[in-house]
């Protein structure tokens, strides 16, 4: 089965190759066939996406952006449509995910992404949503406006469903010409959301474009990269430095790489009743996905002193990550990931030896792991694809010397705990490089207007267009109706 990935505004009568990748799942295989456009093509597109961007894109006003974006999400939260029936057969083939997991991943994801959520998106980071369509007072005097770019460029990356969605949403609502490079392993989702916008509003068509090359091709990164006010990446830090090395100095460069989360859960939270909740929740974060994004959960801090102790706590995550594993398998991993996997397991069942109080829980097909470690309390990320450490702790100053080394790599914690110790611990585990604590069982969902590694959705995008005080009062002594 073949499937046209990718999207491209009209460039007339153009000939262009195609790659061809292809997934094969339990389910059968699929080809998923996307532009590859030469330096020359992408030249037309960049200049088409760009026109459109200031032709027609500004001059929609921000609530009708809103608005589009809302019809599309609801035609693909609806089960019935064509996009949203197709994205719930062939997503499993290509992720490898369970359809379940997919089919619960996308709702949840996406209703982030409605007109009420949207207008969050607006209001956290402007204020006055009207700032995007014109001059607006300010309280300082003078007036100012926030002014999207021409274009932005949008590097995708991992195997998540739809993920390229908050980033493209984000480029929409201020006004942008979008040209995004699909991820290999996900290329199919950017491109339908395309679609849906056009069908909705035709005369979004030459807006954005959804394509794909292989990374570090600089021939047609080069044109792309000088071309563009933004660029947004996505990737391991690695990769995202050597893109940046590519990119100009006077391009704009959001770059979004890998980070670790963790959970952790005070003994206010573990008494016979709450635990069970909070440890359910807590292995759901684990399952969304396999630990593949960067909000999920490598580790959980066990606090002592609970009714319910740190062991017994590990010892539950193996029977809900069992209970999950039932009802949606683990995909299927690579040899890499399968080599990892063992490799990482076996290790830590040879740490036994030396650290008699150390479990290694899991089931004989490798399909999770939970690792219970009391003498060697660390900050280690997991190998991933179900598998977490659960450690003890007494005080969240053990913790915060921990993680403080890592500061860089922080970003989600998902926490049980009550009011006084949520707001407290907030307070020094932000002083360490957090950005994000929810509840457990949210962490894979973040809410609408989040500040994405401690940063802005919109305003890190756009430029603030001001109109000083004394022009404003300059400009008087020439109007028409002065003498």
């Amino acid at each position: 089965m073949r499937e046209i990935a990718g999207y491209l505004p009209d460039i007339g009568k153009e000939k262009f190759e195609t790659k061809i990748l292809t997934f094969q799942g339990k389910d059968g295989a699929i080809e998923a066939e996307i532009p590859l456009l030469n330096e020359k093509q992408m030249d037309m597109v960049i200049a088409k996406v760009k026109k459109a961007s200031n032709e027609t894109l500004k001059s929609f006003s921000s609530a009708e952006i809103v608005q589009i974006i809302d019809e599309a999400i609801e035609r693909l939260l609806d089960r019935r449509s064509p996009y949203r029936q197709k994205a719930e057969k062939l997503l499993p083939i290509v992720t490898g995910y369970n359809e379940e997991i997919v089919r619960l991943g996308l709702t949840s994801y996406l209703k982030t992404f409605r007109k009420h959520e949207l207008q969050r998106f607006l209001v956290e980071d402007l204020g006055n949503p009207l700032l995007l369509d014109d001059f607006q007072p300010r309280v300082t005097g003078g007036y100012s406006k926030a002014v999207g770019p021409e274009l932005i460029t949008h590097i995708w990356a991992g195997n998540v469903p739809a993920l390229p969605l908050w980033s493209l949403i984000s480029g929409l609502l201020v006004k942008a010409g979008n040209i995004g490079k699909v991820a290999s392993a996900e290329p199919f989702f950017a491109g339908w959301f395309a679609q849906v916008l056009v069908e909705i509003e035709p005369r979004l068509a030459d807006c954005f474009a959804v394509v794909w090359w292989k990374g570090g091709d600089e021939e047609r990164e080069f044109s792309l990269f000088s071309q563009s006010g933004v660029v947004v990446g996505y990737g391991g830090n690695q990769s995202l430095q050597f893109l940046q090395s590519r990119i100009p100095i006077t391009t704009r460069f959001l770059p979004f790489g890998h980070k670790i989360s963790f959970g952790i859960l005070s003994e206010s939270s573990l008494d016979s009743r709450k635990a069970w909740q909070s440890v359910h929740q807590a292995a759901l974060d684990v399952i969304r996905y396999d630990q593949q994004g960067c909000y999920s959960p490598h580790l959980f801090y066990v606090q002592r002193g609970g009714k319910v102790s740190p062991r017994e706590v590990a010892r539950m995550m193996a029977n809900e990550l069992e209970n999950y594993q039932k009802r949606f398998p683990r995909r299927p991993l690579s040899m890499e990931e399968s080599a990892s996997l063992s490799s990482w397991r076996q290790k830590e069942e040879m740490g036994i030896f030396d650290h008699p109080n150390k479990e290694v829980l899991g089931n004989s097909a490798n399909d999770w792991t939970v690792v219970y470690e009391e003498n060697n309390i660390h900050f280690t990320p997991s190998c991933l694809n179900r598998v977490v450490k659960v450690m003890p702790f007494e005080n969240i100053e053990e913790i915060l010397s921990l993680v403080a080394p890592h500061r860089h790599l922080l970003q989600t914690i998902g926490m049980a705990a009550n009011p006084k110790e949520l707001f407290d611990w907030a307070e020094s585990l932000g002083k360490v490089g957090v950005t994000r604590i929810t509840a457990l069982g949210k962490m894979t969902s973040p809410e609408a207007g989040w500040h994405h590694d401690g940063r802005f959705n919109l305003l890190d995008l756009v430029n603030m267009v001001d109109i000083e005080s004394a022009a404003e009062e300059s400009s008087e002594r020439f109007a028409p109706y002065v003498d």
